[in-house]
């Protein structure tokens, strides 16, 4: 007996078919092959619990518009910024126009518009969803309804699938070279609140390096960023006051990196020759920055590409692995270099 509102979960586990088999037959496809048997399990099931399906869920997963939606929580002037989303949506309108479908890119900040709306829109057949949080409600709800969507990113707690870089082993790559190098008080400027899933794996990666290289995590040296140049100034500021004697830090953005390396000129002191930056993502600016930046990169077109394929394949029902994490790189510049005052060998610093 289910507690609450049904779901298709509890349909699927009643009749003994995946949720995917739920969606088609509820939907009433007749484009993938179910036996009768098969449907009239669901169908009673789906009476048995009481279960109707969200009406426009219903309507969309049918595939009538041939658009698909990628949905950005960030804000429009976040989404301005971000350096990488030309090449993500590149890759997502590739795997849309293999299929003979188009994309609608849509900025949900939180806490200003809904899902619901663009579902009710009737534009999009599914959502691939990029920067989900933690403290996503909506977005559960959705799940729940057994819309089709792709995360690009990761909520654990949610059984849906999710496309996404390896963070925790970036960001543990980039930290273990400024180890490697010497450095002893390394501290981190996230790229986002740690309510979005890919600062909080980011800021992980970091934790381990840290301590399987023997040393102790200290909070005081984490501040967080809100993605933007402007907010990496400020955190570097706040940084720079609670561990003025930081020989190194690992920050999550090249974006907000940017601003960190401002904030450290501001006081007269250089990159690297007083202090080392690491950073995330290698945009195209990365390299010609001055001093052009150590970064990790991220396979921008192959992420938005895998995970636009991915959400064709739920949306004519076909099977989708659960989670799909694609390697990073790190690549090697001049914005890190061993401590000042050292002269030790620190042995090969090429990317891996």
């Amino acid at each position: 007996m289910t507690h609450g509102r049904a779901t298709s979960a509890d349909v699927a586990r009643l009749a003994g078919v995946s949720r995917t088999t739920v969606s088609v037959v509820l939907t009433e496809r007749q484009d993938i092959h179910i036996s009768p048997a098969t449907r009239q399990r669901v169908f009673d099931a789906a009476e048995h619990l009481d279960y109707h399906p969200h009406s426009p869920a219903r309507q969309l997963a049918a595939g009538t518009s041939l658009t698909i939606g990628l949905v950005l929580r960030q804000s429009s002037e976040q989404v301005a910024g971000d350096a990488l989303l030309g090449e993500t949506l590149r890759g997502v309108t590739a795997a849309a126009r293999a299929a003979g479908y188009r994309v609608l890119v849509e900025a949900l900040p939180p806490g200003n518009g809904t899902y619901a709306e663009i579902v009710r829109s009737r534009r999009t057949d599914g959502l691939i969803v990029s920067g989900p949080r933690a403290d996503d409600g909506a977005l559960a709800d959705l799940v729940r309804d057994d819309f089709p969507i792709i995360l690009q990113g990761s909520l654990p707690e949610l059984d849906v699938p999710s496309v996404d870089v390896d963070n925790r082993a970036g960001a543990r790559a980039a930290v273990e070279l400024l180890v490697r190098q010497g450095h002893r008080r390394i501290g981190c400027i996230t790229n986002a609140p740690l309510a979005y899933t890919a600062a909080a794996e980011r800021l992980t990666g970091y934790r381990e390096a840290l301590e399987a290289a023997g040393f102790d995590y200290d909070p005081d040296r984490v501040v967080e960023a809100v993605f933007d140049a402007a907010s990496g100034h400020r955190a570097m500021q706040l940084l720079l006051g609670r561990v003025p004697d930081c020989s190194a830090v690992f920050v999550a953005s090249d974006v907000v990196a940017f601003g960190a390396i401002g904030a450290l000129r501001a006081t007269g002191r250089r990159v690297p020759s007083d202090i080392s930056i690491i950073a995330f993502d290698d945009i195209p600016l990365a390299a010609y920055f001055d001093p052009p930046l150590t970064t990790v990169r991220i396979p921008a077109f192959e992420l938005g590409q895998v995970a636009g394929e991915a959400l064709l394949d739920r949306v004519i029902g076909r099977p989708v692995a659960a989670r799909t994490l694609l390697p990073t790189k790190l690549i090697v510049r001049a914005s890190a270099a061993p401590p000042p005052g050292t002269a030790r060998a620190v042995g090969s610093l090429n990317g891996h």
